[in-house]
Parts: C-alpha cells; structure tokens; sequence
C-alpha cells in the first residue's frame, strides 16, 4: 500500500478529535472561532514535541533545554571516553582469551595422546602375553628396536668377556648385532620385515641363562626398547602415506619392555643363587627349607612347610611372568617429551625361544637372532 502524502477530510477530523479547540475571537470580532489559527499553532506544539527524546519530553516547564535536532531526530550518542572504555574492556577480553587457547590446545592434544597410548597398549600386551604371530601390520609402523645387552656373572657384576656391555638394533631395512670375533661368523641382516620377528624381540626376557663352554654361566640382561609411530589417528600419516616429511610428523613414541618371572625360590644359605634373583616377588625365608635340616635348629615342621612352599613357588617361577610396558612420548627431534605410563599384566604359561632357520645356531652369534614367545597353554613343572 503506498503512502500518502497528504491528509484526507477523515485525517482533518481524527486531528480535530485528539485536539478539541476552543472559541477564539476571529478578526472580525463577531466570537467566531478562528480554527486555521488554532490548528496552526497546535501543530507546532506537536512538531516540537515529537522532535524531543522521550525522557525530555516529559519533563516538566522551566527545566533545560531540550537538545537540538538535526532533520528531526535526537542527537544523543556515546562519547569518545565510553567508546574508549568499551575499547579497553574488549582488549582486557580478548588479551584473557588468547592466553587460555594455547593452554586449551595442549590439554586436548595431551588427552588426544593418552587415549592413543591406552588404544595401543592393550594391543601390544596382548601381542606378548599372548604370543601373537602374523601381525604383518606392526612393520607399517614399528620404526627400529633396540636391545642393550649386558654380560653379568653369577654375583651380578659384569663379566670379563669381551664386549660385555653390547647393542643390537633392528630397522625395516636393515639391523646390526654384535658378533665376538672369535667365532669368525658374519653379521646377518635381522631387519624387522615381519610381524613375528616384532613380537619375538619385544617378548625378550629380561634375564637370560648363558652358559658358555669352558667359561662358565652367566646371566644376559636385556633392555628392549621400541620406537613406534602410532597406529591410530589420523589417516594421512598411515600406510600406504610414502611421503617420509609427513611420517616423521606423525605422533610418534617409545616402550619399554619388561618380561621377568613372578618370584624366585632361592634359599638364603646359597649365596650365589640369592645374589642373582633381582627381581625376587618374595621372601625368601620362607623357601629356605635347607637351614632347618641340620642342628641346632632342626625342625621337622618347619622344613616340611618351607620345602612344600618351595615347590609350590618353583612352578610360579616357571610358569607366570609379570609384562611390564613403559610407554614415554612423544619423541621429537629433540627428544622425549615428559608423557609416561606403564601397564603390566601377568602371563601364564612359558616363554620359548627360537632361532628362524639360516641364523648361526651356536653361541654366542646366535643370541641377535634370536626370538621368544608366549605359550598360555603350555605349563612346565617345576624340577
């Protein structure tokens, strides 16, 4: 509907409702109302009114001005030092806000970390509690392991053999393991090309009865580390990505694995078999059958009980191992950041080592090569 632009007869009487007019004396001086004089001024009054803001047309006769008006409309506003304040209090926000979204970023990627750290966890647990073969897909994402090996003797101190302390490393490509020069063997490529071999080196005990002819035994110590690109993610860091720049970019970590038998059952009168049990779960008295034997403190209850407990720990020793994997991330070009968490769980059954066909079989060359595994169904009884 368009506008109008002038009044109608009907406009003329709706103003005469709203404004009634009195009788005035028109210039003839008969009484007569002058109307167009009246109607001319009350129209200017409501010009002058609705040019007023609503607070000042309000206010009561002799108060201030009102303010002027510029093509009819109020000309009140902010001033410059409320425009200044609104300034400042948005800066002091936006200053709090950019100062909280680093510290936001970092605990979300540091949650993102965590929850792929407790994915893969249980992955790798189960690989060597289990002894899982064909998992192909580890070599996708296990970069290198490293063994670092020490040569100990039965009293834990290090051997007198040459090279005691040693480092064998494994790649997807390539691999470098220590050889004695005596036994004049070449060092053969051990590279990680297969799931089996992953899961054979990581599921490495941590002490390994050496006996060497013509020398005697020793114990190996083997610290196993893993580097590990993360298995879950995001997509454009996995298999079959060949861009090396955007793997190496990839959430990256180590672990540390740990595989060491429940408890030990050598008795304190043995001197040399006390000093070697390091990672011993119990108390050794109580399997110390051998010092009520003889007098003066020969008991018949007393050994009986100590010997069935020897046994009866002989078989834990045998059979149960505790897992333990040390997680430690991320690694950066700088190196390890401050994350870590280990998770342990407890195998049953035996670990059996196995040496893969064409590999030196006689010692001590065969020792890089060789791998170990779970077995849950298989128990062996203690001697």
């Amino acid at each position: 509907m368009k506008p109008r632009s002038h009044w109608s007869p009907r406009d003329t009487k709706r103003r005469d409702d709203h404004f009634p007019l009195a009788p005035a004396v028109g210039p003839e001086g008969r009484g007569r109302p002058d109307r167009p004089l009246q109607r001319a001024a009350l129209w200017a009054l409501l010009a002058r009114r609705r040019s007023l803001s609503p607070g000042v047309r309000g206010a009561a006769p002799g108060t201030a001005n009102p303010p002027a008006a510029v093509g009819g409309h109020a000309t009140a506003g902010f001033t410059m030092i409320e425009i200044a304040l609104s300034l400042a209090i948005i800066g002091f926000a936006l200053v709090a806000i950019i100062g909280i979204l680093p510290y936001g970023l970092g605990v979300q990627r540091e949650n993102t970390e965590e929850t792929i750290i407790n994915h893969e966890a249980s992955v790798l647990l189960d690989a060597v509690c289990n002894g899982q073969q064909g998992l192909d897909d580890l070599t996708n994402y296990v970069a290198a392991i490293t063994n670092y090996q020490t040569i100990l003797t039965l009293n834990g101190q290090i051997a007198s053999v040459p090279n005691p302390q040693r480092v064998n490393w494994y790649t997807t490509t390539s691999s470098g393991a220590f050889v004695p020069p005596a036994t004049a063997l070449p060092t053969l490529t051990f590279a990680l090309t297969n799931g089996n071999r992953i899961v054979g080196l990581l599921s490495t005990p941590k002490y390994v009865t050496l006996t060497v002819p013509q020398e005697g035994t020793f114990y190996i110590s083997n610290h196993v580390v893993a580097t590990i690109r993360a298995m879950t993610g995001l997509a454009s860091d996995k298999f079959p990505q060949a861009n090396a720049d955007v793997r190496d970019m990839a959430f990256t970590y180590r672990v540390t694995t740990e595989v060491v038998p429940y408890g030990s059952a050598a008795p304190l009168t043995n001197t040399v078999l006390a000093l070697t049990n390091i990672n011993s779960f119990i108390y050794q008295d109580w399997t110390n059958w051998t010092a009520y034997t003889n007098p003066p403190i020969a008991d018949s209850n007393q050994w009986i009980g100590r010997y069935n407990y020897y046994l009866y720990v002989k078989n834990l020793e045998q059979d149960i191992y505790d897992v333990r994997l040390l997680f430690r991330w991320p690694v950066t070009p700088q190196g390890l950041g401050k994350g870590r968490q280990v998770v342990r769980s407890v195998a049953s059954g035996a670990f059996l080592s196995s040496v893969q066909p064409g590999y030196a079989a006689n010692f001590p060359a065969y020792l890089p090569y060789t791998l170990y595994y779970a077995q849950p169904n298989l128990f062996f009884k203690a001697p």
